[in-house]
C-alpha cells in the first residue's frame, strides 16, 4: 500500500459518520473514567484516615459529601464553559453582522 492510498483511506474514515460517532462515544467514556478516577483519588485522600475492615460513619459521610461536591463543582464548571462558549459565538456572530 502506498502513502497516497493510505491517505485516501484515512480521508474516507474521517468522513464516516459511524466512525465519528464511535470515536465521540469512546472519548466520552474515557473522560468519564478519568473523572471517576480523579474523584476517587481526591475523596480517598480526603476521607480515609486509616483503612480498616469497615467504613465508619464519619468516613462514609465524608465520602458522600466529597462525591456530591465533586459532581456539583464539575457541573458548575461545565455550565460556565458552555455559557462562555455561547457568549463567544454570539459575540463573533455580532461582529460578522
Amino acid at each position: 500500500m502506498d502513502s497516497s492510498s493510505a491517505a485516501g483511506d484515512l480521508g474516507a474514515a474521517v468522513n464516516d459518520p459511524q466512525l465519528q460517532h464511535f470515536i465521540e462515544v469512546e472519548t466520552q467514556k474515557q473522560r468519564f473514567q478519568q473523572l471517576v478516577h480523579q474523584m476517587t483519588e481526591l475523596c480517598w485522600e480526603k476521607c480515609m484516615d486509616k483503612p480498616g475492615p469497615k467504613l465508619d460513619s464519619r468516613a462514609e459521610t465524608c465520602f458522600v459529601n466529597c462525591v456530591e461536591r465533586f459532581i456539583d463543582t464539575s457541573q458548575f464548571i461545565l455550565n460556565r464553559l458552555e455559557q462562555t462558549q455561547k457568549s463567544k459565538s454570539a459575540f463573533s456572530e455580532n461582529l460578522s453582522d
